[in-house]
């Protein structure tokens, strides 16, 4: 990751509403929480999942599409109410069952996820974040519609947020 990019931001699509900000996770292939995250453990669990075992809590989920069940709303639900689940979500592709997993923590648990959608340029520029050690992402969507993504250093002092912040 090149040291220039604090304070950069990109536009992004706004899905769910929510604050959200974390170290960035690339999930290299797509994920379907039902059956392939455990919103106890609070972590990857399909097999042979490249980012098996890898925890989502506190992390910008960066995942280009989703797939599997509509069931996976109820588990990423779940997750955000455990403490288990991403502090934001950024997707290539529209997902509405993703979308609606953090629009009914928002609504049965008061916990505020956002889910953002971004172009391909977007899309290109954040995955390079997805392993840097030394920046986070902030997103802060306060209704669906147009918001910005923007980058920061990482520090233990500002690290992840915690799910559930407000709009």
């Amino acid at each position: 990751m090149q040291a220039d990019v604090a304070g950069t931001s990109w536009p992004a699509q706004a899905i769910a509403a929510g604050r959200g900000h974390g170290q960035a996770l690339l999930l290299t292939e797509a994920l379907s929480f039902w059956g392939g995250y455990d919103a106890v453990r609070g972590c990857v669990v399909e097999s042979g999942h490249p980012q098996y075992g890898a925890r989502l809590a506190g992390r910008v989920m960066l995942m280009e599409r989703a797939k599997g069940s509509s069931s996976s709303s109820s588990v990423l639900a779940e997750a955000i109410r455990n403490g288990t689940g991403p502090a934001a979500i950024v997707m290539r592709e529209r997902d509405l069952i993703v979308g609606l997993g953090c629009i009914v923590a928002s609504e049965l648990y008061g916990l505020h996820v956002p889910v953002v959608v971004v172009c391909e340029a977007t899309w290109q520029a954040l995955i390079g974040l997805g392993s840097a050690e030394s920046s986070a992402l902030h997103i802060h969507a306060t209704l669906p519609g147009d918001c910005l993504i923007r980058v920061s250093p990482y520090s233990a002092h500002n690290g992840p947020s915690t799910t559930g912040a407000s709009i």
